[in-house]
């Protein structure tokens, strides 16, 4: 789908229903991810080149704003928002957020049918309020936005757009650009990672389960994501109907540093991991994305020694999946592919995951002991593990 100005053509491929979850807002879908970025034309056009993202809206003094400029970029039905701040205005939130964590995401945004009410109904759940409902407007309509704090200084922002025919939303104009590279087959965000601080992994948990009605959909412990150095912790939630899945990382004791501490401490806390993005063709997105400068993480080959008496018979080459990097891993419903980048910013702290499922509806239990060796291998080179 080349064209979002109208939301409600949404589809998903990927769909579950989680009857545990208590669907009272309720969540469509992710509407936008935000970045608070240093430069955002720069890290818009590095998007654009590397992941094969095209040009869609553009805010900034042209169209009025005055605090801040924002490009967004999209692909299939993956929206990003990277926004800098102005100089010489009141508003200071971005430069604060940009001097304590460095580039990335701010705003994870649910696209919901009545703004209005999952403000409303969150809030009196326990949420902070990041701000009250408002109605944005111009000549194509309006939307209504409203906004609580999660863990960290990330926010969610409920968005409602069933008024609204614009690009994307008031304020914003269409950014036409010669140069949109051809995409990477990416096609919606399949889940987003949040890290936390000790012992806040059941906190968070409770509070997606309590405040917007999620449902623990599985829950690793040390035993399933550790190596002899290093541990961690984490419960994946899930909304009703399976469209937003946000697993939640705390670190475990191990004998060194895990890719969690690191994270926190040079995040300066809590924040999003990794967003994991979606492909009906994860060879062809990997080639892509690699001709175009994207470092993958190194998966050792003996890793493949063995991969496929655990996961039986599969459609790809596994020859060709060895030579990506790419791994595998099979549920009791199918399997699943997938890879991640090495960080994309200058700290180690935000990366990517490329997936493709084939019926399987996990998250690679099988895999965690191999990225783990090498997510230790980076941190060992940093000299943060």
């Amino acid at each position: 789908m080349s064209n979002l100005t109208n939301i409600k053509d949404f589809n998903y491929s990927l769909e579950k229903i989680f009857p545990e979850a208590d669907d009272f807002l309720p969540i469509m879908g992710t509407d936008y991810v935000e970045f608070y970025v240093g430069n955002a034309k720069q890290a818009a056009h590095f998007y654009k080149t590397a992941l094969g993202f095209q040009s869609l809206a553009y805010a900034g003094l042209e169209t009025g704003l005055k605090d801040r400029t924002s490009y967004v970029v999209v692909q299939d039905k993956i929206r990003l928002v990277f926004t800098t701040p102005m100089p010489g205005t009141k508003n200071d939130e971005i430069f604060k957020h940009l001097t304590k964590h460095g580039d990335g995401v701010k705003v994870i945004a649910l696209w919901v049918e009545d703004a209005r009410k999952s403000w409303e109904e969150t809030t009196k759940r326990g949420a902070r309020s990041y701000f009250e409902p408002r109605v944005e407007k111009d000549d194509d309509g309006e939307i209504v936005r409203s906004g609580i704090h999660t863990y960290g200084d990330t926010v969610h922002i409920f968005v409602e757009r069933k008024n609204y025919n614009g690009i994307f939303m008031p304020n914003f104009e269409k950014w036409d650009s010669h140069y949109n590279p051809p995409g990477c087959g990416l096609k919606y965000i399949d889940h987003m990672v949040g890290n936390v601080d000790w012992g806040e992994m059941n906190t968070w948990a409770k509070f997606y389960n309590e405040v917007m009605g999620f449902a623990n959909l599985i829950t690793f412990d040390d035993k399933d994501i550790s190596t002899e150095y290093t541990a961690l912790m984490s419960k994946v939630m899930t909304n009703g109907n399976g469209r937003i899945k946000f697993p939640i990382n705390e670190p475990a004791k191990g004998k060194k540093k895990s890719q969690i501490e690191e994270y926190i401490d040079f995040y300066s806390g809590p924040g999003c991991q990794h967003i994991a993005v979606a492909t009906n063709d994860i060879v062809f997105t990997v080639s892509e994305m690699k001709k175009r400068g994207v470092e993958f993480l190194y998966v050792p080959g003996t890793y493949y020694d063995t991969v496929s008496d655990r996961v039986g018979e599969i459609a790809e080459d596994m020859e060709t999946l060895k030579k990506h990097g790419i791994m595998v891993d099979r549920d009791d419903e199918g399997y699943l592919l997938q890879i991640f980048t090495k960080p994309l910013t200058d700290r180690p702290t935000l990366f990517f995951e490329i997936i493709q499922r084939k019926g399987a509806q996990s998250f690679g239990k099988g895999n965690f002991q191999a990225l783990f060796e090498s997510i230790e291998a980076e941190q060992a080179r940093r000299g943060t593990l």
